[in-house]
């Protein structure tokens, strides 16, 4: 007779509880809006939990019902991680960065029942109270800020809705049930709603432990950089949790002076975040005890290969470049150099680690024509569109009419990046979709232009968009933020390309910049630069 498997759901209370029992002593350090950190541990912070669990009772939320957060990487925000969703209901995490029509949009699309609010960010979402029209609840999270409560609406104090809670008990029978949600940035038309089941968010977790991804574990000192409002802080708060490694939560104190002071004093070991928080970051390091940090996971848009290579020679730790989407919870691949790697060259390994990467265990990856759907080769020179597919990647949007478009016949994710797999696997992205030039029918990559340019010592950012061109349909034009105090000039930028790229990927033009604008993830928003420079006149007509 064949054996049988007990039959248990792959659910958040597991994580929760395995925090609570084994870890109680390790603990969540959070930065308040007035600099000051304050430690509370896993066993204050489980209690707390399932009072605050209670309390959603006591509020009549419904038994799933949309638990809206406007928060920062705080422990209360993890409080909410879990309570929400391991009492039956869905966490709803709002991005602060969105536009103020988006944030309605996707309160009154999701249907939030209450939303919780760090004190903090009070003047950002008071004037959108009125427009949110399935609110019922308005709690108030004290975070040290002085922000006063908008006028007219009945707040909630956060400490004393816990205080006068008992403390509940978690069942989940079913892992299929939705856990948490997370909206799209937006950057064409209103974002789209993803869900995230208990056993997506379960077996997701479980791949940021993985020794080959992001191998978190117990011995981790946590510094989520990245937004917990942002795809679910890149499934770090989950793993933290289910691995027992204490957190650093920076709250409001994103600045790198503030980013800098606590990875040194905090003795951080992993430290994630988008590409333009360590561009400022690295500078405040110098000179000082890093020598705790065993990796920083990099991801949202591509790690030029010049920053991952800063790291390294000024702390001996290049960037560890990873890649997903909120669609794919969002961990798909990471640029691990495996041993077969190890007799390059320095130059090919750093190449190899500005890429996104081999898929984590758990997702395919393919690329297809974007026209035909035909898959493509592993060649490394073959361009496609990248698709995904696994068991934490959505197959569908909440409630949306747009959703066929973004899925294929046969239920990958069409990512909307493009990109070549070499015959190891290991992914490049060379585009986005709608980000490529395209020029005289062939397309050139503005990523890879932008990661050239910004090897230049005195280049601080740059981005690449595509321009009209007369003969051509459309050029290149680079749009740089020269390093501060820097006296850089058109043909410095073009003299250094030369040699570095073929001659015909070379920008028409070179225009010069105060700051890249950046999307409410932190990533180069090309929209923004084709609205203000779409009309710009290239110099030759050539």
């Amino acid at each position: 007779m064949l054996g049988t498997m007990q039959d248990r759901p792959l659910a958040l209370p597991h994580i929760f509880e395995r925090a609570e029992r084994f870890f109680p002593h390790k603990g969540i350090i959070t930065a308040d809006a007035t600099g000051a950190r304050s430690r509370r541990s896993y066993g204050e912070w489980a209690e707390r939990t399932r009072r605050l669990a209670t309390a959603l009772d006591g509020l009549g939320i419904s038994a799933d019902g949309r638990v809206g957060t406007f928060c920062w990487n705080t422990a209360a925000h993890l409080e909410l991680y879990f309570a929400a969703p391991c009492s039956g209901r869905v966490l709803h995490t709002l991005n602060i960065r969105l536009y103020p029509e988006q944030l309605t949009y996707i309160v009154n699309h999701a249907e939030d029942e209450v939303i919780f609010i760090e004190r903090s960010l009070l003047g950002l979402i008071g004037p959108l109270l009125e427009s949110f029209e399935s609110v019922r609840h308005l709690v108030v999270i004290d975070d040290g800020a002085p922000t006063p409560l908008p006028e007219g609406y009945d707040f909630i104090d956060y400490e004393e809705l816990i205080a006068g809670s008992e403390p509940a008990t978690f069942t989940i029978e079913d892992e299929n049930q939705a856990a948490s949600m997370c909206y799209t940035s937006g950057t064409t038309g209103n974002p789209k709603g993803v869900i995230y089941t208990h056993r997506s968010t379960y077996l997701h977790t479980m791949a940021a432990m993985l020794a080959d991804s992001v191998g978190t574990c117990e011995r981790d000192v946590i510094l989520p950089v990245v937004p917990m409002f942002h795809a679910n802080a890149w499934g770090l708060a989950h793993a933290a949790v289910a691995a027992g490694a204490d957190l650093v939560m920076p709250g409001p104190q994103m600045t790198p002076p503030a980013l800098a002071d606590m990875i040194v004093e905090e003795r951080v070991t992993l430290a994630a975040g988008v590409p333009t928080i360590w561009m400022g970051v690295l500078p405040e390091l110098e000179g000082r005890d890093t020598s705790a940090l065993r990796v920083i996971p990099c991801g949202g848009s591509a790690v030029p290969k010049a920053l991952s290579e800063a790291y390294r020679e000024q702390i001996g730790l290049p960037i560890l470049q990873a890649w997903g989407m909120t669609e794919t919870s969002p961990v798909a691949s990471v640029a691990r150099l495996t041993s077969a790697m190890e007799d390059l060259s320095e130059e090919q390994q750093a190449d190899l680690r500005a890429a996104q990467g081999m898929a984590v265990f758990g997702v395919e990856l393919r690329i297809a024509d974007q026209l035909t759907g035909e898959s493509l080769p592993w060649d490394g020179e073959t361009r496609g569109e990248l698709q995904a597919a696994g068991p934490w990647v959505t197959g569908d949007y909440y409630n949306d009419d747009r959703a066929p478009d973004s899925f294929t016949e046969d239920g990958w994710l069409r990512t909307g990046d493009v990109a070549v797999i070499t015959p190891e696997g290991f992914v490049r992205i060379v585009d986005r979709t709608k980000d490529v030039v395209k020029s005289g029918g062939e397309w050139i990559s503005s990523v890879e232009l932008e990661n050239e340019i910004m090897a230049h010592p005195q280049v601080a950012e740059a981005a690449v968009i595509g321009v009209p061109h007369p003969k051509w349909s459309e050029r290149p034009l680079a749009c740089v933020v020269p390093v501060e105090g820097a006296e850089l000039t058109k043909d410095d930028v073009l003299e250094f390309l030369d040699g570095r790229v073929a001659k015909w990927w070379l920008p028409d033009d070179v225009v010069f910049i105060d700051e890249v604008p950046k999307t409410s993830v932190g990533k180069f928003s090309k929209k923004d630069l084709r609205d203000r420079f779409g009309g710009h006149v290239l110099p030759t007509a050539e």
